[in-house]
């Protein structure tokens, strides 16, 4: 059974490569979907998977990269029909 969450990443969050890593992270837990920048300054992320791959991937945007200092991550299921052909930066 799969799973999709919306997740949104608050604080120094952009021009850290944090949707590069985030990219490897989902490839790595097999999951689908995209991160993006928002222009309010935070990242947001929308990953489909199996339950326990999204929570490792929940638990490892609440640090990010080395760079990055995460202020606040919040989830929220995520319902689609969209079908996700890996994992994309947008």
């Amino acid at each position: 059974m799969k799973d999709c969450l919306h997740i949104i990443v608050k604080g120094r969050v952009q021009g850290v490569y944090f949707r590069a890593y985030t990219q490897k992270q989902a490839v790595k837990l097999n999951l689908s979907g995209f991160v993006r920048n928002l222009a309010d300054g935070t990242v947001e992320i929308v990953a489909s998977g199996h339950p326990e791959d999204l929570q490792k991937l929940v638990a490892w945007c609440r640090k990010g990269p080395v760079l990055a200092k995460v202020s606040e991550v919040s989830v929220t299921a995520h319902d689609t029909d969209e079908h996700f052909a890996g994992f994309e930066i947008r």
